[in-house]
C-alpha cells in the first residue's frame, strides 16, 4: 500500500489533512515505523498547506504518555519526570478540546479553567512557556491573551480563564467544561483548591481535566490516582531526550540517579510514605552520602528466607559499615549495599550473603536464626566453614527491634549511598503499628540487625561502667 493510501484513509471524506488532527493517532504510528523511503514519498505527496500544518499534528510527534487514554474517565493524570513533557501534553489537550475542525468552528469544550500555583506559573509556563498553549497553536487558530482579564479567547469564542491553587475561593463562581490543572502534587492548598474546581466543572455533557504533575507524596494526589475515574499516564524524564539538552541530562543522572530524589523527579514514581512511618523520604535524601569513609567494622545483616522459589519472600542481605572511634555520640554509620534476593534455595542465600561479606570485606555476618534454627548456621558453613557469623535470635517484634534504629537515623548517625531504592521504600511503610507494605519487610530486618550489631549493643556496653560507677 502507497504512503499516499495510508494517508488517505486517515481522512474523513470532507477534511482535508490539515484539519484531521483528532484522527491521525494511528497515522502517527504508521508513518514513525515506516522506512525513510516511505516517510521521503509520503512528505512529497503532500501539498504545501498540508505540509504547514504537519508540525500542529501532534499525534504525528507525541509519545504514548502525551496522548489521553481512550475512554470514559473524568481526570487524566500526566505523571512523570522533569522534562518528560507534560506540559506540551497539556497544552495540546486544551487545543484538542477548544478547537474546532476549521478555525471558527466551536471545539468540545467552550469554557476552560488554567489553574496553576501561581498567576506567573499559569502565564509563563501554561501559556507564554515554550511548551505553552500559545508556541503550540498554528496562527489561524492561536488565542489572544487578554492580560487585563488573565484570560485566552480563541478565533471561535472559545475562552481559557487563569486561576491559582493560592486562591482556591477564586473558583467559586465560574463554571467551565474543561480544566488543566498544572503541578498540582506542588500546590499548598492542593485539597482545597482541587475540590473547588470539581464544583466549577458543570458545563456539558462530560466536563473532564487533564492534570500535568511531578509526582509527591501528597494526599491531594493520592486520592486523585485512587479514584475509579482517573486514568493515568506516565513517562521518565529520559523519555523525552530528544528535545532536552544532554548536558542537562547526563548532569541530573550524575547527580540524582538511584536516589529516592531522582526516582521521584527524573522516573516519576510517585514515592508514598506510609502515615506514622518510622523513617520519610525526606529524611533519608537528607543524609545521602556521595563518599564514604574509612570504617572501624563492616557487618552484614541476613534475614533468611523461610521457603524458596516464586512467590517467596525475600532474603534480607544488606551490608552496613561504621566509624565507632571516640565517644559514642561521635558514632556514625552507612548502608553500603542491599544484596537481597529472591527465590533462591538455602544454599543460594547463604552464598549470596557470603559474597556480600566478600565484595565489601565485612568482619562478620550477623544472621536471624528464627526461621531456621541451626539450619542457617550450617548452611553458611558449608559454602565457607569459616564464616564469622553472629547469630541473633528475635524475641521481640519487628517494630520494636526497629525504634532504636529509626532513632540513630533521627540523630543524624546514619546515612546512605545512592541505589538502596528497595531498601529505603521499604523503610518509609514501617509505621509504629507495623509494616504497611505487602509481605515481610526482610530488608529493613536484615538492616536493623546489621545497625544493632555496630550501633546499639556496643554503645549499650560501652555506657555501663559509667553507669556502675554513679
Amino acid at each position: 500500500m502507497s504512503a499516499k493510501a495510508n494517508r488517505l484513509e486517515l481522512q474523513r471524506e470532507d477534511t482535508p489533512l490539515i484539519l484531521t488532527e483528532r484522527g491521525l493517532r494511528s497515522g502517527a504510528n504508521w508513518i514513525a515505523s515506516a522506512d525513510a523511503v516511505v516517510q521521503e514519498q509520503f512528505l512529497d505527496e503532500l501539498e504545501e498547506e498540508e505540509l504547514l500544518a504537519l508540525p500542529y499534528l501532534f499525534e504525528f510527534w507525541a509519545m504514548d504518555h502525551q496522548l489521553p487514554p481512550e475512554g470514559a474517565w473524568r481526570t487524566w493524570v500526566v505523571m512523570g519526570g522533569r522534562g518528560a513533557g507534560k506540559t506540551r501534553a497539556g497544552a495540546e489537550w486544551v487545543r484538542s478540546v477548544v478547537e474546532g475542525a476549521r478555525p471558527f468552528d466551536e471545539g468540545a469544550c467552550r469554557r476552560v479553567a488554567l489553574v496553576g500555583e501561581t498567576i506567573e506559573q499559569v502565564r509563563e509556563v501554561m501559556i507564554f512557556g515554550d511548551s505553552g498553549i500559545l508556541a503550540c497553536s498554528p496562527e489561524d487558530r492561536r488565542p489572544e491573551w487578554e492580560a487585563g482579564r488573565k484570560r485566552l479567547v480563541w478565533p471561535n469564542g472559545g475562552v481559557a480563564t487563569v486561576h491559582t491553587a493560592h486562591d482556591p475561593e477564586g473558583l467559586r463562581g465560574p463554571q467551565f467544561d474543561a480544566a488543566w490543572v498544572d503541578e498540582l502534587a506542588k500546590w499548598k492548598r492542593g485539597q482545597e483548591a482541587w475540590d473547588q474546581l470539581q464544583f466549577a466543572l458543570r458545563l456539558g455533557d462530560d466536563p473532564r481535566v487533564c492534570v500535568t504533575t511531578t509526582p509527591r507524596n501528597v494526599d491531594v494526589l493520592k486520592r486523585l490516582l485512587a479514584s475509579p475515574s482517573t486514568v493515568q499516564t506516565h513517562a521518565p524524564t529520559e523519555a523525552n531526550a530528544a528535545n532536552l539538552a544532554s548536558s542537562f541530562l547526563d548532569e541530573v543522572k550524575a547527580r540524582y540517579k538511584g536516589t529516592r530524589l531522582g526516582r521521584q523527579e527524573l522516573d516519576g514514581v510517585l514515592l508514598a510514605d506510609a502515615e506514622g512511618a518510622l523513617w520519610t523520604s525526606a529524611a533519608l535524601e537528607e543524609q545521602r552520602i556521595e563518599r564514604t569513609p574509612a570504617f572501624d567494622r563492616i557487618v552484614v545483616g541476613l534475614d533468611p528466607a523461610a521457603s524458596a522459589g516464586m512467590g517467596a519472600d525475600e532474603c534480607g542481605i544488606v551490608v552496613v559499615g561504621a566509624v565507632t572511634k571516640g565517644p559514642v555520640q561521635d558514632w556514625r554509620a552507612v548502608v553500603l549495599a542491599d544484596c537481597t534476593i529472591q527465590g533462591a534455595t538455602p544454599s543460594g542465600w547463604a552464598k549470596a550473603a557470603i559474597a556480600a561479606m566478600e565484595q565489601f570485606g565485612a568482619d562478620k555476618l550477623v544472621a536471624e536464626v528464627n526461621q531456621g534454627g541451626a539450619m542457617v548456621g550450617e548452611v553458611l558453613r558449608q559454602i565457607d566453614p569459616l564464616v564469622p557469623l553472629k547469630s541473633v535470635h528475635a524475641s521481640r517484634g519487628k517494630v520494636a527491634r526497629a525504634e532504636p534504629v529509626a532513632a540513630l537515623y533521627e540523630q543524624g548517625r546514619v546515612s546512605h549511598v545512592r541505589g538502596l531504592d528497595a531498601l529505603e521504600d521499604q523503610m518509609c511503610r514501617m509505621t509504629a503499628h507495623g509494616y504497611e507494605g505487602g509481605g515481610s519487610p526482610d530488608r529493613v530486618d536484615a538492616l536493623v540487625w546489621a545497625l544493632h550489631e555496630l550501633m546499639i549493643e556496643p554503645a549499650a556496653k560501652w555506657r555501663r561502667p559509667a553507669l556502675r560507677t554513679l
